[in-house]
């Protein structure tokens, strides 16, 4: 039996805005017309409906009927230049498009503060020098998933101890022993950027599954809000989906795909780009 869960009425789109959606969407769903907004939106002078017919290899007849279609929902603007129809883009579909595209999957909605329901047998406390073995050992057993980082060794103590923001260095204890970690590093030196640093999480293999990541990005984010940090980012293998949802649930959200942004052992690999901005400041 299946159990159908009704949706909160104040989690719908207004009717309104799904319906202009939906058209500029449906407008879009015809190969010719993204082809033709694309060659208008790169020729910032416009191009004339004669030009299109050549570029797009069709008939005026029917590149004139595509136009109109893009012009009527808002996409492009026709201005007359003696005898020819100029057609240039509408900038503010440059933004409303994303928009749109972010209402429709809920990427608007208020974003969670940090995750919840929490382990209540995990503890997460500072990183002590004891604990630099156990760090790095986690740290290589996440480097032999091949989706957790680029490094293909774990980088000395001094290097880590260098880089990493001293109070916000965490460790999750599960059962008598280290069970993850997570730290922050700044992205910068310069002033303008001081409240924005780049951060990493690691869970023991032996401990994956039972909230240990969870816990952890309670802390990093609630201790990083409460120090004044107001953006912490973060770049995860697009494989490693597990991650991504985890960074979600504390209200990271995703900017991007980099594209080919590094090599791992000669291949190329695609990063998805998050970042969380502090709801204090």
């Amino acid at each position: 039996m299946t159990t159908v869960v009704p949706v909160p009425l104040a989690g719908l789109l207004p009717e309104t805005e799904a319906a202009t959606y939906a058209g500029w969407f449906a407008c879009l769903a015809e190969p010719m017309r993204v082809k033709l907004l694309h060659a208008v939106a790169t020729s910032p002078r416009g191009l004339t409906v004669g030009a299109l017919t050549e570029i797009l290899g069709t008939s005026q007849s029917t590149c004139s009927h595509h136009v109109r279609k893009l012009a009527d929902v808002g996409f492009v603007h026709l201005r007359k230049e003696g005898t020819a129809t100029v057609v240039t883009i509408n900038q503010a579909c440059c933004s409303g498009l994303p928009h749109a595209a972010d209402a429709v999957m809920g990427l608007l909605a208020p974003r969670p503060c940090c995750p919840d329901n929490l382990p209540e047998d995990v503890t997460v406390r500072s990183m002590a020098a004891s604990d630099w073995n156990a760090v790095r050992r986690i740290y290589a057993e996440g480097i032999a998933t091949g989706v957790a980082t680029f490094e293909t060794e774990v980088p000395s103590r001094k290097a880590l101890d260098a880089k990493w923001l001293p109070g916000h260095r965490w460790v999750a204890e599960a059962d008598g022993e280290v069970a993850g970690w997570t730290a922050i590093t700044p992205v910068s030196e310069r002033e303008c950027y001081q409240g924005v640093a780049e951060t990493s999480v690691y869970v023991a293999e032996s401990h994956r599954g039972r909230g240990v990541g969870k816990a952890l990005l309670f802390k990093q984010v609630t201790e990083a809000d409460a120090a004044g940090i107001w953006t912490l980012q973060t770049s995860i293998f697009t494989d490693n989906r597990a991650s991504i949802a985890l960074h979600h649930s504390a209200g990271y959200r995703t900017v991007g795909i980099r594209e080919r942004i590094a090599q791992r052992d000669g291949i190329w690999h695609d990063t998805v780009f998050l970042e969380r901005r502090s709801p204090v400041n």
